[in-house]
C-alpha cells in the first residue's frame, strides 16, 4: 500500500569535516525514528565515517550508504583529495566545489533505482544543484544548516537592511537592525559569513541563494531554549518552514560513540580518560581552533607562552601540526612540551572533542567558535573563551559572550581571516591575552560562577530538547509527519492522474 511506503530522506553533506559530523548525527537521529536514510559520501569519506555507520548499522538503524566517485583528477585535484581538509592550497576550493556539481548525474542515476522511493533530500546549503535534483524526482529539497540561527538571523537582516552600505570603514562598528539585542559588528568581520560576497565566489552564492528561495524548508542544528527570539525572528524573515533539530552530538551517548565520532582520533581512549581522571574537576583547559585552522606557527607559540603562564592544566588539540615544522620544533626543542609535560597534553592530530568536553575535569573551552565547537561546548555545560578567524564565527562570539552570557572573548582585534592569507595577516593574539582570557574564565569570583552555572543550566535544556516530549524531538516529529504527508499527497495526485490526469 503506497500509505504505508516508510519514510527515505537522502542525506547529503558538504564534504568538510564540520559539515558531515553533524549530518551523519543527524541521520542516526532520524533512523532512530524509523527512517530509512541514505548518506551520499566519496569512497574517502565513506573510511572516515565508517565505524560510526558500521555500529549503526548493527545496531539495526535503517541507514544506508551511497558511494559516489568523487571526481578529483578530472578537475586538477590530487587523487583522493575528496574533503576540504586535504585541499592543497585554498585556490583549490573552486575546483572542489566544481568537483562536487559533477556528482548529480552518478547521484540521480543512483536515486533512480533506490527502494524505498526517496522522500526528500537533505542537501548542505553549499549544494545548490541538488534543487534541480529535488525537482526532478518531484520531492522536497530541504537545506540543512549547520550554523545558528542568531547567526542566519543576524545574516538575514543585513542581507535585506543593508546597515553596512553606507558605512566606509572596514573597522567602523554599525548594528544590524531588526533584532532583539543591539548587536554590533563591522565589515571586516563579516567576510564570509554573509551571502553578499566580492569575490571570485559570485557565481556560486547567486546559485546558493537561488536555491535557498525554491527550497522546501530549512533544518538547523540548534534547540529552541537556546536562542527562542532568534528562532522566532527567523521564522517569521524567512516566512518559511524552519525545524530546529538539534543539538543532534547529543546522539552520541556511549563512550565509543563520542570517541569515534568524526575520524579515528590521534590519542588512545584509554590514555585520553586516564589523563583526564587524574584532574579534579573544572581544573583543566581544553583549546581546540576547528579542523581548518591555519594559524601561523607564531601565533600557536603565543598561545602556549599564554598557556603556560597560567598554571592550569589543559588539553591542546594542534590538528595540523605537520604544516608547521617551526611549531614543531617549538614544541619539543624549544622545551615547551617538557616543561608542560606535568600538566599538559598535547594532541597532534584529531580529537575526541565531544569526549573530552563532556568530562567533569574540563572547565573552560577555548574555542574559534565553529557552531559544531560552540553547541558542543553548550551541550557539555562548559564556558567558553571565544577566538573567532572568519565564516560567522565572530557572530556566534556575540551569541556565546553577550546574549548567553557563557563566554568571555579573548580580544581578537584584527579583521576575518582569509582562508589561505594568514601569513599576511600579524598576530591578532598575544601571550598576555591569552593569559588574561584563561584565568578570567577559570575565576571562581561571582562572575565566574554565573557564568559557569548559565552553561550548566543550557546544557540541561539541551539535553531535554532532544529528549521525547523535548522541542527538538518535537519539531522532527513535525518535520518527519510534513514530509509523510507530502508523499502521501504526491501518491494521491499520481493515482488520480492516472485516472483522469486532472491532479494538479
Amino acid at each position: 500500500m503506497a500509505q504505508d511506503q516508510p519514510l527515505h530522506f537522502i542525506i547529503f553533506p558538504l564534504m568538510a569535516q564540520g559539515h558531515m559530523i553533524p549530518a551523519v548525527d543527524m541521520a542516526r537521529l532520524f533512523a532512530q525514528r524509523g527512517v530509512v536514510v541514505t548518506i551520499v559520501l566519496t569512497p574517502t569519506n565513506t573510511l572516515r565515517f565508517k565505524t560510526t555507520t558500521d555500529r549503526a548499522q548493527q545496531s539495526n538503524l535503517p541507514i544506508r550508504i551511497l558511494e559516489l566517485r568523487f571526481p578529483s583528477v578530472q578537475v586538477g585535484l590530487p587523487e583522493g583529495c575528496e574533503n576540504a581538509d586535504t585541499l592543497p592550497t585554498p585556490d583549490s576550493l573552486a575546483a572542489f566545489f566544481t568537483a562536487t556539481t559533477m556528482l548529480q548525474e552518478p547521484l540521480e542515476k543512483s536515486l533512480q533505482e533506490m527502494e524505498p522511493r526517496p522522500s526528500c533530500i537533505i542537501s548542505d546549503y553549499t549544494l545548490p544543484w541538488t534543487s534541480e535534483t529535488a525537482r526532478k524526482f518531484d520531492i522536497p529539497r530541504l537545506i540543512f544548516h549547520g550554523i545558528s540561527c542568531f547567526s542566519l538571523f543576524c545574516c538575514h537582516n543585513i542581507l535585506h537592511h543593508k546597515p553596512d552600505e553606507s558605512i566606509t570603514s572596514e573597522s567602523e562598528p554599525f548594528v544590524i537592525p531588526g533584532l532583539p539585542d543591539q548587536i554590533e559588528i563591522t565589515k571586516s568581520r563579516l567576510h564570509g559569513a554573509s551571502h553578499k560576497q566580492d569575490t571570485d565566489s559570485n557565481d556560486l552564492w547567486a546559485r546558493i541563494n537561488d536555491a535557498e528561495l525554491t527550497a522546501y524548508g530549512v533544518l538547523i542544528n540548534s534547540f529552541y531554549d537556546l536562542e527562542p527570539l532568534y528562532i522566532d525572528g527567523y521564522q517569521k524573515a524567512k516566512q518559511d518552514k524552519v525545524w530546529c533539530v538539534g543539538p543532534v552530538s547529543q546522539f552520541n551517548k556511549e563512550v565509543l560513540d563520542k570517541f569515534e565520532r568524526g575520524n579515528k582520533a590521534s590519542i588512545d581512549e584509554s590514555q585520553c580518560l586516564k589523563w583526564l581522571d587524574s584532574r579534579q574537576s573544572n581544573s583543566v583547559i581544553y583549546i581546540c581552533l576547528g579542523s581548518q585552522c591555519y594559524l601561523t606557527s607564531a601565533q600557536f607559540q603565543e598561545i602556549g607562552l599564554g598557556l603556560e603562564a597560567t598554571n592550569y592544566s589543559f588539553i591542546w588539540v594542534i590538528r595540523s601540526c605537520e604544516r608547521f615544522k617551526e611549531l614543531e620544533k617549538w614544541l619539543s626543542e624549544e622545551g615547551f612540551e617538557e616543561r608542560t609535560k606535568d600538566r599538559g597534553l598535547i594532541i597532534k592530530g584529531w580529537a575526541p572533542q565531544v569526549l573530552i568536553l563532556s568530562h567533569q575535569a574540563i572547565g573552560g573551552f577555548l574555542t574559534h567558535c565553529g557552531w559544531n565547537s560552540t553547541l558542543e561546548g553548550v551541550c557539555a555545560g562548559v564556558p567558553m573563551i571565544t577566538y573567532p578567524m572568519y565564516a560567522e564565527q565572530f557572530l556566534n562570539e556575540k551569541l556565546v559572550v553577550q546574549v548567553l552570557g557563557i563566554g568571555v572573548e579573548i580580544g581578537v582585534t584584527d579583521p576575518a581571516v582569509h582562508w589561505g592569507k594568514e601569513d599576511n595577516v600579524q598576530v591578532p593574539v598575544r601571550k598576555e591575552d591569552v593569559e588574561k582570557a584563561i584565568s578570567k574564565l577559570m575565576c571562581k569570583d561571582d562572575e565566574g560562577e554565573m557564568r559557569r552555572q548559565k552553561a550548566i543550566e543550557l546544557a540541561k535544556l539541551a539535553r531535554e530538547a532532544m529528549e521525547e516530549g523535548g522541542s527538538s524531538y518535537l519539531s522532527m516529529t513535525l518535520f518527519m509527519n510534513d514530509i509523510k504527508q507530502q508523499q502521501l499527497k504526491k501518491n494521491s495526485c499520481q493515482k488520480q492522474n492516472n485516472v483522469d490526469h486532472t491532479c494538479h
